[in-house]
């Protein structure tokens, strides 16, 4: 079957060398082509807002249609804005119903009122949503009204990273990267008990009205690249959540991206993290706001190696077999069979 592939991140400038996943779907029963977006997607650390404005949804609109007039088959969408403008575009048209799998399906926080019903209407006759924690199923099953047999969990991919540093083990110091839904109040508590060095990398919004401890720096504004950097050079890695009953998911990038690079990774015990970190195997998860139980773990870590270095290998080799590329290809090969074979197409 042939799909179109409409992702927000692929444009123009970078068409060439990114594929996505379109060569790791294993077989030949399905074809890809995909359509570049007509504007760089902008940083997220650097918007002012995390609700999508007014240009940015015509942006998609015309993504979207431009995605729906090259289809000689299906859609696969990355993000949740282009289904449901592909959604919203199916229904206003009536045309024939073009099959849909929306993945990386996160909506960051569900909406009530006249948000609420506007998903629910674009987003009725989407086939497939591939989503990245077991605990959105539910969610977005309740919040749209659709069956839960249309949503898939597949866990978050990223591609190998390369290893260019080492622990520092001369300045050693925690690392907390990332800003999505970041308990940095309860994080601050804890490090400046322990008065250990930390790095935080995040957002100034992240942060914003919070008192940084004298142990801990933030250098705003840093690259990708220089976050991986971090994460490789820190003796250990913590990923603090707020446990807020509207938020969806969060924090699953950073975790893969630590457990990819052999870190050891400390993860509150929400939004999903429990799918990606196996306590006591592949990291540790500690209770919500508990600073108690995150000075423990970050104490119990800190001082001993060979609990860190068996927890960042085992974390590693789980990475490498369920978050890589070649895992979500395969997982993405099975979601478009069974959309296919709904569709009566090949």
């Amino acid at each position: 079957m042939h799909w179109t592939i409409a992702a927000p991140f692929i444009n123009q400038q970078n068409l060439v060398n990114e594929h996505w996943l379109t060569r790791n779907v294993p077989g030949d029963r399905h074809q890809f082509h995909i359509v570049p977006r007509s504007i760089p997607l902008g940083n997220w650390h650097n918007q002012k807002s995390s609700v999508t404005g007014f240009k940015s949804w015509l942006i998609y609109w015309q993504h979207g249609m431009e995605a729906m007039k090259a289809s000689e088959g299906g859609v696969i969408t990355l993000f949740p804005q282009l289904p449901a403008v592909i959604g919203m575009q199916q229904r206003m048209t009536g045309k024939k119903r073009v099959p849909v799998v929306a993945w990386l399906f996160n909506v960051g926080t569900c909406s009530s009122g006249i948000r609420q019903a506007i998903a629910q209407y674009t987003l009725k006759h989407i086939d497939r949503f591939v989503v990245h924690t077991r605990r959105e199923i539910d969610i977005y099953h309740h919040w749209l009204g659709i069956p839960k047999e249309r949503f898939e969990f597949v866990p978050f991919h990223q591609s190998e990273i390369p290893i260019t540093h080492q622990e520092n083990t001369t300045h050693p110091f925690i690392a907390a990267l990332g800003s999505a839904h970041r308990d940095f109040s309860t994080f601050f508590q804890a490090v400046s008990k322990l008065n250990l060095p930390t790095v935080v990398a995040s957002s100034e919004r992240a942060l914003e009205g919070l008192t940084i401890p004298p142990n801990v720096k933030t250098p705003f504004g840093i690259e990708r690249q220089d976050c991986l950097d971090l994460a490789q050079q820190a003796r250990i890695n913590v990923v603090p959540l707020r446990p807020l009953p509207q938020v969806t998911a969060a924090g699953q990038i950073t975790i893969v991206e630590a457990m990819l690079m052999g870190r050891a990774v400390i993860a509150t015990r929400c939004h999903g993290a429990e799918d990606y970190i196996q306590h006591g195997e592949t990291g540790l998860l500690v209770e919500p706001q508990s600073v108690d139980d995150l000075v423990q773990a970050i104490e119990m870590l800190w001082n001993d190696s060979a609990l860190r270095n068996r927890l960042g290998q085992a974390a590693k080799r789980y990475a490498e077999e369920h978050f890589s590329c070649n895992a979500a290809g395969a997982a993405l090969g099975r979601i478009l069979d069974k959309v296919a074979d709904t569709a009566g197409m090949y």
